[in-house]
């Protein structure tokens, strides 16, 4: 038993020794390999980065470690840098990409190699290049001769490549924590500068090979590419408003873009603001929790930075506009360019969405009133529609000029509302219509609206139906309005000078009721009355108070509150104020005759 033991024991130490021997050995191997290729390796990588790229790029790093036990290779402070003198060659011969590409890093590792295949069949196969951190700069200038010309290389690298491998393949290049910048080099002057961080980039199955060039099923010679970006967020120029980004991916053998909470988040209060920007400034606070885009035209945003979708889906979320009128306009709230239509040319990018669907998305107006010193609001909640031809692309907009929203919503919860708008994207007033019809619903839901906003607040009242049917520009509006409704009762509003409260005028609310106001529409007598819609735009109002305030205009029409009844109103109550005034001096006069009379 105790030989067992020893030999046991003189086993283990042996296996041990020449286990040690054996990593010692294959450590001094690789170091001794490392050293003696390394030159080589060097000179490899340079050449295959130059030959590759057809003398466009060069590879330059401080270091080259190889690790011939893994198959790995390590290149520290590294710098993948176009020639210039190059690039001016390719353009003139029109053989040059829209894209320059300048890269730094640290440390690039290479993973994964497999002599064997190299050394028997000459193919150099690579399972992972990682990019560590890299620093990336993308300089677009966009060319006419690749104006149409297909996401694959005008000659293919394989002839640049061919004199040193039948074949090269890397299964998968990530970029992790890239610093991506931006240069648009298209516009006159100072070069439009963007960057952003902490963005991962996934390359799957990068072919070099006589066929590859010519594979419709791959685009700039790969399979698929990934995109991820999470928690990011960053302040607008201006320092207004954030934006704050949760995740957004991007595949492209789905062709989609998914993006998850994205916030349009201002940096004042409410009524901060406007005081902030000196004027009244429409303040949006946008929460949109699921955006999916679908069918992206990846190869025209990689060479013309123009984003082309098929469709796009947002799905639960909330849009808020809030404005003070109390503030002065300002030369930044003049009547042009404050439309949605409007506001899509000035993007920075050009865009064309085929189709918008919208699901689930509460929309929220409101304004504070220099007058009644309130803030009135409209909501529309679970919004959902389609919205198509959303573009600022002057080729697109010459096919078609409209673009259409078809939309239904709940007007402040309750009233089932229809509505398409149709804006024409080549008008110089910013030409839209709109026409829609509210469902039955009780007239007493307007009043967080039409109290703060219009001095009108309704009593009872239902609402039938409320067809309208507006054609507007930067201007004006005009259409018409045809409001059903029963049992209206209004009482006209005023505030109260001594503490500010808004209070009924019960004399002018009770004159209105029985003098003016049509209760039914149809009356008893089967007259239905319409109005029509003249609706002047003031310089500071916004698209949805142009949209509201010319609606209202026909409501208060159609209800017999037109200029001219509210002017009797205004009479009569002059005359009844004037009757008032009279019987109190008379009052007076006979109370100082009395008190005479005593003391006689």
């Amino acid at each position: 038993m105790p030989g067992k033991k020893r030999l046991r024991y003189i086993l283990i130490k042996w296996g041990a020794l020449a286990l040690a021997l054996t990593a010692a050995l294959l450590t001094a191997t690789s170091w001794y390999l490392n050293q003696k290729y390394r030159p080589f390796l060097s000179q490899k990588v340079r050449e295959l980065v130059y030959s590759g790229s057809d003398s466009l790029y060069r590879i330059e790093f401080d270091n080259l470690h190889t690790n011939f036990l893994t198959g790995s290779i390590s290149l520290s402070h590294v710098r993948i840098v176009p020639d210039t003198l190059r690039y001016a060659v390719k353009v003139a011969n029109q053989t040059a990409p829209n894209n320059l590409y300048y890269v730094f890093l640290n440390k690039l590792l290479i993973r994964h190699i497999h002599p064997h295949r190299l050394l028997r069949e000459n193919r150099l196969n690579i399972g992972q290049i990682i990019f560590e951190k890299p620093r990336i700069t993308m300089i677009n200038r966009q060319l006419p001769f690749n104006e149409n010309r297909p996401p694959r290389p005008v000659r293919s690298p394989y002839q640049y490549i061919s004199r040193f491998v039948k074949e090269f393949r890397v299964e998968t290049i990530n970029f992790r924590n890239a610093s991506f910048h931006y240069v648009n080099a298209n516009e006159a002057g100072r070069p439009r500068r963007d960057s952003i961080d902490n963005l991962h980039i996934s390359l799957k199955d990068l072919l070099i090979d006589p066929g590859a060039a010519r594979d419709t099923s791959r685009v700039y010679l790969l399979k698929d590419i990934s995109i991820s970006l999470n928690d990011y967020s960053y302040k607008t120029a201006d320092g207004f408003y954030k934006i704050n980004l949760r995740h957004l991916g991007f595949n492209l053998k789905r062709s989609s873009l998914r993006i998850r909470k994205l916030e349009l988040e201002p940096q004042y209060s409410e009524s901060a603001f406007g005081e902030k920007a000196g004027y009244a400034r429409d303040r949006y606070h946008v929460e949109l929790n699921d955006i999916d885009l679908g069918k992206i035209d990846l190869p025209l945003y990689v060479r013309k930075q123009e984003l082309l979708a098929g469709t796009m889906a947002i799905s639960n979320g909330s849009v808020s506009v809030f404005n003070n009128n109390a503030l002065p306009p300002g030369q930044a709230t003049l009547k042009e360019g404050r439309y949605p239509h409007q506001l899509l040319q000035t993007l920075p990018i050009p865009i064309t969405l085929r189709k918008i669907l919208i699901r689930n998305i509460d929309i929220a107006y409101a304004e504070f009133d220099r007058d009644s010193r309130r803030t009135g609001k409209i909501t529309f909640q679970r919004s959902a529609g389609t919205i198509t031809n959303v573009t600022n692309v002057p080729a697109q907009k010459q096919k078609n000029r409209l673009m259409q929203a078809n939309l239904h919503s709940y007007l402040m919860g309750r009233g089932l509302l229809r509505v398409r708008f149709n804006f024409d994207l080549l008008a110089r007033d910013a030409a839209f219509g709109f026409k829609g019809t509210l469902m039955r619903t009780d007239g007493r839901l307007l009043n967080k609206i039409t109290v703060p906003l219009g001095m009108v607040k309704v009593k009872r009242g239902t609402i039938q139906k409320l067809a309208f049917d507006i054609r507007a520009n930067d201007s004006l509006a005009r259409g018409r309005i045809d409001f059903a409704y029963n049992n209206l009762s209004v009482a006209l509003m005023r505030k109260n000078e001594s503490n500010g409260n808004l209070v009924s005028q019960g004399w002018a609310s009770l004159l209105a009721n029985a003098l003016v106001l049509n209760s039914d529409n149809p009356d008893s007598s089967g007259l239905f009355i319409y109005a029509p819609v003249h609706y002047v735009r003031t310089p500071s109002g916004s698209f949805f108070n142009l949209v509201w305030r010319s609606i209202f205009q026909g409501v208060k029409h159609s209800v017999g509150l037109t200029p001219q009844k509210e002017e009797e109103i205004r009479t009569r109550m002059a005359e009844f104020e004037k009757m008032k005034s009279d019987r109190q001096e008379r009052r007076e006069q006979r109370e100082q005759r009395r008190r005479k009379d005593r003391y006689r």
